[in-house]
């Protein structure tokens, strides 16, 4: 067996895993990272630990394989916040921090808490590494847990504050199982009989609809998703993390369903008298608090986690298996449909999706000075190029473009925020890394890019080329419904403390500050010139965007007590 220090074996084994990119601030693993230099492994210094954790998340769901993120031990409790989106989001990603060396232990070191069970609650496994002799096969634990089943963050503390324990040589032997480098590691089939059992239940419904989540992307399975709803013509929603996995222009699309959703699409969910969850949990978000469907609606569940099955609505058939897999066995199950047979309830669907634009229009197609953001969320949907992929923060951001944007072409991709605001400036910039070739829009308001914001510096020094569209409505004005209850709708100047931020503030000269470019829009008809240009500029752009402070987005159509809705 080869002698190596720990230092070339992590850097040697990251090599072995596909890993092209390292998040972190320093001090940690100072060898190991100086190592990468001669593997081709890019260093990505970053302003603070839990940017550093939401650029590896973005690189992972964008590459579909995991991100490492790196801290010290004094920025573990940074790293762990980071991780929370990604833990939520199902993302694998590799996580090591520093931490107590032996002979500090108990002894009031500088800097030191014992801190390693803040990382259970957002990963997957989280475990410390005692000799150095261990650390081949936890790297390979640590990579296997990540990608294998349902995918997510995993954790590995060090010795000595900055990892100092691995920096020794030994007997070590740089071995990847290259099985566990994407997701998914496998992919595990169904039983026969089952697939066959909902194929059939859903042949025979006359209302059915399929509600496509995100283990739909992470699978790949986009296509066998548009087959079988094609053969069997059956409408399609889908949570946020899986939009554009049918495009939006298909007329079996209805959009995405629940919290941060188009009115159609909960009216059609509704109304179905069969749900398919198609690679989602079935949680809050995506069924509006469990309110669509109704509780007591006959469902088919697919998930590659046993233990999501059933877990919040009660399955008639549950389908344990991977997304591509299980789907690709349905379509060569389905018999094909006449789209005539189903045409009353595909023909609902459309006219509910019709009405649903109808509606719409108005406001994307506004003029008004400031800009209204359905404006803005159709002139970037129209700019955004057959291969761009757009990334979301939460919030107001999730909910206008969850709603107001268009993914009408095969090679677009949407990337969303989990629910952590602020993710969006880091995560896109995670995004590029993992995708350098392809076009990057960020859509984030002012307030989600003002948590991150010095990250715009490492955009420049790493030519990190994205554009960042910011909704700059100088407020967080989705606080505006709950500030307005908090006061009894009393008129009080005092309120704006809790949501308004100073109209002063120009973005867009902070940014150039910084090294990327920038241009403040105040008219909707100078999107149409400036975001392709923007695109096109090589280098990181920022779109400061002044808009409507009290444009609220539209908040999820529910049913009433009437059976009507609201």
């Amino acid at each position: 067996m080869p002698r190596m220090t720990g230092s070339r074996l992590f850097a040697e084994m990251l090599k072995g895993y596909g890993v092209t990119h390292v998040f972190f601030v320093p001090t940690i693993l100072m060898d190991a990272l100086a190592e990468m230099d001669s593997l081709g492994i890019q260093k990505i210094l970053t302003h603070g630990e839990k940017a550093a954790a939401y650029m590896a998340d973005g690189y992972a769901r964008a590459a579909g394989r995991p991100g490492v993120c790196l801290a010290q031990q004094i920025g573990a409790s940074n790293l762990a916040a980071g991780l929370r989106d990604g833990y939520m989001a199902g993302t694998p990603m590799i996580a090591l921090t520093g931490g107590p060396a032996t002979a500090g232990r108990y002894r009031h070191a500088y800097q030191e808490v014992e801190d390693l069970t803040q990382f259970d609650a957002v990963t997957k496994l989280n475990l410390q590494l005692d000799d150095l002799a261990r650390f081949p096969d936890l790297v390979r634990h640590l990579f296997r847990t990540a990608t294998s089943g349902a995918p997510g963050p995993v954790h590995l503390r060090l010795r000595g504050s900055h990892g100092q324990s691995v920096e020794g040589e030994g007997d070590l032997q740089p071995l990847v199982e290259a099985q566990f480098s994407r997701v998914p590691a496998f992919r595990p089939a169904p039983e026969s009989q089952r697939v066959r059992d909902a194929v059939a239940l859903l042949a025979k419904a006359q209302k059915p609809v399929i509600v496509a989540g995100g283990g739909v992307v992470f699978s790949q399975a986009q296509a066998e998703l548009v087959e079988l709803a094609e053969k069997l013509q059956i409408p399609v929603a889908t949570s946020l993390t899986a939009k554009g996995a049918i495009l939006d222009n298909h007329p079996l699309c209805v959009g995405v369903v629940g919290i941060y959703s188009r009115a159609c699409a909960n009216r059609v969910v509704s109304e179905a008298d069969l749900v398919f969850f198609a690679g989602t949990h079935a949680g809050g978000q995506v069924t509006a608090n469990w309110r669509i469907p109704a509780v007591g609606t006959p469902v088919i569940q697919l998930d590659i986690d046993a233990e999501q099955l059933g877990r919040n609505y009660s399955n008639t058939v549950p389908l344990l298996g991977d997304s591509k897999v299980t789907l690709r066995q349905m379509c060569d199950a389905a018999t094909r449909k006449a789209p005539e047979s189903a045409r009353a309830w595909t023909g609902r669907a459309q006219e509910l999706v019709a009405e649903w634009r109808a509606k719409s229009e108005p406001m994307l197609a506004s003029d008004a000075v400031p800009l209204r953001p359905e404006r803005l969320c159709r002139e970037l949907a129209q700019a955004l190029p057959a291969n761009g992929v757009l990334v979301s923060d939460t919030g107001h951001a999730g909910m206008w473009t969850g709603q107001m944007v268009d993914i009408t072409q095969p090679g677009q991709r949407y990337i969303r925020c989990e629910g952590s605001l602020g993710w969006g400036l880091p995560g896109a910039m995670g995004v590029k890394c993992a995708l350098p070739d392809r076009p990057v829009v960020c859509f984030t308001g002012d307030g989600g890019a003002y948590y991150h914001l010095p990250e715009l510096e490492t955009a420049a020094r790493h030519r990190i080329n994205v554009v960042f569209v910011v909704n700059n409505n100088g407020s967080l004005n989705q606080e505006i419904p709950l500030v307005k209850a908090a006061y009894r709708e009393k008129r009080d100047e005092r309120s704006g403390e809790m949501w308004r931020f100073q109209k002063e503030a120009n973005l867009g000269k902070v940014a150039e500050a910084l090294g990327c470019a920038a241009f403040r829009v105040e008219k909707p008809g100078q999107l149409k010139d400036l975001l392709p240009r923007a695109l096109a500029m090589g280098k990181p752009v920022v779109l400061d965007c002044i808009s409507e402070e009290q444009a609220l987005a539209p908040t999820a159509w529910v049913p009433d007590g009437g059976g009507r809705g609201h």
